[in-house]
């Protein structure tokens, strides 16, 4: 089947008139993969093989071996050799200039990094450091160093090129430690630090609201760094870390992984940041799937691509992979470059042009890569080069838009021949250059870090078929299309990854533990409120407002009062009008019949009553009824001058509701008080009079009268009492005016009615005779007198 593609895809590059379409510079190239001639050269570090002897057991200095190819590293490679054979090309950009490179193989070790970074620095075409006291004047081999690709290379060159002002263009180290422009000056790179993808990851995780999560790093420069920044910024965000880890890299990873793997179980974490380099990665999910884990992993720019991860059997079983890739375009004429290259390589071999070793002024980066075909053209489409190979691309393109302006160069020529500049010069220029590539700007800030974003990708199986499939960026903020994502719990439903549930409104978190993610929530009592959602104590109402149980704000109180469409106000209206009718006919009977023996006062003490008779029957009676509402009268105005207006009352009222009736205040109690004490001790009086007076046989009863209205106004005032203190304000109010309608009711009731009724229903009673002895203490006479 692999067969069969490579043939589709030989037949495709070369159908008839395809050869049309490509580029005419494409017949110049050259079968020499890792250096070429040039008026200006450059430097290339890549990691084209892997290390294949045990380096602990080192015993010399050119005793290390790295003989497997990388295919990323070698195809990496091929991309600068195909940008600069394009810039070449263009002959605009460095008219009557030609790039040259020479392009070395780091291995990804330190120890053998060294070597074509000081054959870099070399003094000119010599193989020899010159020391000197001022390097200003210093031709150096190479006029700047693409690569190389680790943050941990970088930390082992990056100071010593700093030293000499060499300009340093990283197309993958993303520490954020080499933003220090004080320990690496002269360091660039077309990827974004690792600050930018830290800030990034979390505001994934904020996205989806996950806030118990654990992370993973490499133990390296670029995991440990990595692994920092996620964490500290999610402290920041409110994040809770419940586990960290780092997998080693220059020892034995199996125990430590086992450990971590332990850990993120017993944390009871959904979400895993693994924030590390492929290899590692692979060795880490390689258990994950021997456990059986499933989850949520976000993966870091390193190894959300690599094939060393996705290869791993039954990697389908890890749940869901969201990552994290540089914002890249895709390179339309690399395929059918490499295609002509590896074609053109083919056809020298079998003519017998073989490579010579002695070509390379060090030892060939790679003796096999003279095998190459158009049958090894995977190198260049594997999808993990073709999202990286543009940073590449970019960093070549940034050193000859520099040279541009170094240069004086025009369309046509350049005004300064190559000769006359030199290295440190070019990074002065290079930092601040821009251009547009592909349509886009590009351009360094001050720490050396481009203004490039992140796309965000998942990866997805389909019916047994691999793929990448974007769902967002990263610029600044992050945009992510949710539907895109196909969660392992097939749902779409995102999963949870929390220590403890969110809290619901009116709610705060009480925390447990030494996690803030991990809490209890609790109520916000009266007078109290939830300001925030990660707040963790109620916060209380200002002065002036209140607020209920649970409540997420306070407000100003709001008052009611009886309407006159509310039951209880009609109703006691009704009470009232009715009362006022009935004491109105009264007292238009008694006008009616003044005069009377019936409106005058005809209860007298006995035996003393005769002798006062007549001033308790004059003005006397007029003069006890003036006395009486007198006293009654001072004491309601007292207690209406002493208390308060309903705005000061209202103003100084502790506010400790949301909704209350307002009634008005009776304030002070102790003029209440007087003002009912002396009703009650009126009717008190009246009602201890009745007992001393005389009660003759078959006439009317007046003392009757006076003592069931005189109690039944005290019984309603002492019931009133005990019922009054312990009802709300609205019913309060109801109360004290049910009470007065029932007082005044019991005494039209008791003492004016029987009256009424004589008047009405037996007139001719209404005679001084009749109430003589009440009058004059002469007893009426009896029947047997009357018949005599």
């Amino acid at each position: 089947m692999d067969f069969l593609l490579r043939l589709l895809l030989l037949s495709w590059l070369f159908r008839p008139g395809h050869c049309n379409d490509q580029p005419g510079w494409f017949q110049n190239i050259t079968t020499n993969l890792f250096s070429s001639s040039g008026n200006i050269l450059l430097g290339g570090l890549f990691p084209i093989n892997d290390l294949t002897a045990n380096w602990s057991q080192n015993l010399g200095p050119n005793s290390i071996r790295c003989d497997s190819i990388n295919p990323n590293g070698l195809g990496l490679a091929l991309v600068m050799k195909y940008t600069v054979d394009e810039i070449n090309a263009t002959p605009h950009l460095l008219p009557n200039v030609t790039l040259g490179f020479e392009i070395f193989d780091t291995c990804r070790q330190s120890f053998i990094i060294v070597k074509p970074t000081m054959f870099f620095l070399t003094n000119g075409l010599s193989e020899n450091v010159s020391v000197l006291c001022n390097y200003t004047d210093y031709n150096a081999r190479a006029m700047a160093i693409i690569g190389p690709q680790t943050s941990e290379m970088v930390t082992i060159i990056g100071k010593l090129l700093g030293f000499f002002m060499m300009p340093q263009v990283s197309y993958g180290a993303t520490s954020d430690t080499f933003s220090d422009k004080v320990q690496y000056p002269s360091f660039l790179r077309t990827v974004p630090s690792d600050q930018w993808q830290a800030a990034a990851i979390v505001d994934l995780l904020k996205k989806f609201s996950w806030n118990w999560v654990a992370v993973v790093g490499s133990e390296d420069e670029y995991g440990k760094q990595g692994q920092a920044e996620v964490s500290s910024l999610a402290a920041d965000n409110s994040i809770c870390v419940a586990y960290e880890g780092l997998i080693p890299v220059y020892s034995d990873p199996m125990p430590v992984v086992l450990d971590i793997l332990d850990g993120i179980y017993n944390a009871k974490v959904g979400v895993v940041v693994v924030f590390a380099l492929p290899n590692p990665s692979q060795i880490f999910f390689s258990q994950v799937i021997q456990r059986n884990m499933t989850g949520v992993w976000v993966a870091s720019s390193a190894w959300a691509l690599s094939d060393l991860v996705i290869s791993l059997p039954n990697i389908a079983s890890i749940g869901t992979v969201l990552g994290f890739t540089d914002n890249t375009q895709k390179l339309s004429l690399l395929t059918s470059y490499v295609t002509v290259l590896f074609t053109r390589m083919k056809e020298e071999r079998e003519k017998g042009l073989l490579w010579k070793e002695d070509y390379f002024p060090m030892a060939n980066p790679c003796p096999s890569c003279s095998n190459l075909s158009p049958n090894n053209i995977s190198l260049i489409t594997q999808p993990v080069l073709q999202r990286t190979a543009f940073n590449v691309y970019r960093a070549v393109y940034s050193v000859a838009y520099a040279l541009h302006q170094l240069l004086d160069c025009n369309a046509a020529s350049c005004q300064k021949g190559p000769s006359t500049i030199y290295p440190w010069q070019l990074l002065e220029v290079l930092r601040n250059v821009s251009f547009v590539i592909k349509g886009k700007r590009f351009q360094f800030d001050s720490d050396g870090n481009p203004n490039v974003g992140y796309d965000v990708l998942t990866w997805n199986w389909k019916n047994g078929t691999f793929n990448f499939t974007d769902i967002g960026q990263f610029y600044k903020t992050l945009k992510i299309n949710q539907s895109l994502i196909n969660w392992y719990t097939n749902s779409s439903e995102v999963p949870m990854s929390t220590c403890s549930a969110d809290c619901e409104s009116g709610q705060v978190r009480r925390v447990k533990g030494f996690q803030s993610c991990c809490f209890d929530c609790i109520d916000c009592k009266e007078g109290t409120f939830q300001n925030r959602t990660e707040d963790i104590q109620c916060t209380l109402c200002p002065q002036g407002q209140w607020s209920t149980v649970r409540s997420t704000n306070c407000t100003l109180p709001t008052f009611t009062f009886l309407s006159w469409s509310s039951y209880e106000a009609l109703g006691l209206t009704v009470v009232a009008v009715t009362l006022i009718v009935c004491q109105g006919a009264v007292g238009l009977l008694f006008l009616h019949h003044r005069g009377t023996p019936l409106i005058v006062c005809v209860m007298e003490f006995p035996e003393k009553t005769p002798t006062h008779l007549e001033m308790v029957r004059g003005p006397g009676s007029w003069l006890v009824v003036l006395a009486c509402c007198g006293v009654q009268a001072s004491l309601c105005g007292w207690f209406v001058q002493q208390g308060v207006s309903l705005s000061v009352y209202l103003s100084t009222l502790k506010i400790n509701f949301v909704r209350k009736f307002l009634r008005c205040p009776v304030d002070p109690m102790v003029g209440l008080g007087l003002m009912l004490g002396y009703n009650c001790l009126l009717a008190l009086l009246s009602f201890m009079c009745t007992f001393m007076a005389k009660k003759p046989s078959r006439q009317y009863n007046l003392a009757r009268d006076v003592t069931f209205s005189t109690l039944f106004y005290c019984v309603v005032w002492v019931v009133f009492i005990p019922i009054y203190t312990g009802l709300d304000e609205k019913n309060k109010s109801v109360a004290q005016m049910v009470a007065i309608l029932f007082s005044n009711t019991g005494l039209v009731a008791a003492y004016f009615l029987p009256k009424c009724y004589l008047l009405l229903r037996n007139p001719d009673l209404n005679t001084t005779e009749y109430f003589r002895i009440y009058l004059e203490a002469t007893p009426p006479a009896s029947e047997k007198d009357q018949d005599q």
